[in-house]
């Protein structure tokens, strides 16, 4: 693989895709990357579309569905992401992430990678449970839906959602998709709740906000703490650990001044919260990859409930 990796880096900087012919990975399935297999006389080594895939993202290339070659080897075939496509580009302040943005086309929820710990840390918290749920950064509402989605319907309409965000046309948009009477939206600047006297809630949920630029990181989320969460409140936390480009999610978080993924910011910023809620008495947890969520509800509360 390490000559793979070397060949494709090299060939890649003067084109734009690049084929090789590979074991059919459906032809030794179960084994390990690097096993030797063995198909009428002719040794491969095995490596599993997962493994190919992981090396695309690697790349910053997408991995074209596989073309059959012989009885027993494909084509693995990769593609350049075009990194110019990208909402991380743009100037834009507010409608940044506007529903003409090109942030707008994202749906986190189709995701797995985002999908399955989201739905595991809204569970861990027991969000149906909840009667006030606020949400920082809301956009469109796609963290809202899948609250809607996983909360029988009866026990969703007693939940009152609060949801801000910087960005109008966002917002408009969601209070079209949420109109069942029990959410509240607003275009606001998070720096400055005060002004708003939401008063407290038991869940707060905040996804790849409170890193973002303007927002002063620690501040803002000791206030959420110490000002807008109940005695037994719990925290949804979600640590962006990847970038949207060409139409991927690509793993890894991409910090000034270095060319490739280095997340010491993102570490420290989590373990800075982890801390933090732990002196509170929270129990806490972290998922996800692509990703990383901070779960944290009260000690006692879990407790009880076993």
């Amino acid at each position: 693989m390490s000559v793979i990796l070397a060949w494709a880096t090299e060939t890649l900087k003067t084109s734009d895709t690049l084929s090789f012919e590979v074991l059919n990975p459906d032809c030794a399935r179960g084994c390990y990357a690097g096993e030797l297999i063995e198909k009428e006389n002719t040794p491969y080594l095995y490596r599993s579309y997962k493994a190919w895939s992981d090396l695309g993202e690697i790349l910053l290339c997408r991995m074209l569905t596989p073309k059959i070659a012989a009885e027993h080897t494909v084509y693995i075939t990769y593609e350049k992401l075009d990194l110019s496509d990208s909402f991380h580009h743009s100037d834009a302040k507010e409608e940044k992430y506007g529903t003409a943005s090109r942030f707008s086309a994202i749906h986190k929820n189709e995701e797995p990678a985002f999908l399955a710990p989201y739905s595991r840390a809204l569970r861990s918290v027991k969000a149906g449970e909840r009667k006030r749920i606020l949400n920082l950064g809301i956009n469109t509402g796609d963290e809202f839906d899948l609250i809607r989605t996983l909360v029988p319907a009866e026990t969703y309409q007693q939940i009152e959602l609060i949801g801000i965000d910087h960005s109008q046309s966002a917002i408009e948009a969601a209070r079209e998709r949420f109109n069942e009477g029990n959410a509240t939206f607003y275009v606001h600047d998070i720096n400055n709740l005060a002004s708003l006297n939401l008063g407290r809630f038991d869940l707060i949920i905040t996804i790849g906000t409170l890193q973002s630029p303007g927002i002063d990181f620690k501040p803002l989320f000791m206030q959420l703490v110490q000002e807008y969460l109940t005695p037994e409140g719990a925290m949804i936390l979600g640590f962006p650990n990847c970038r949207w480009m060409g139409g991927e999610m690509v793993y890894g978080a991409k910090a000034p001044n270095y060319p490739y993924s280095e997340m010491t910011l993102l570490y420290k910023d989590v373990y800075y919260c982890k801390k933090y809620l732990q002196q509170k008495k929270c129990r806490v947890t972290l998922t996800g990859k692509d990703y990383v969520f901070l779960t944290a509800t009260k000690i006692n509360q879990s407790s009880s409930s076993h």
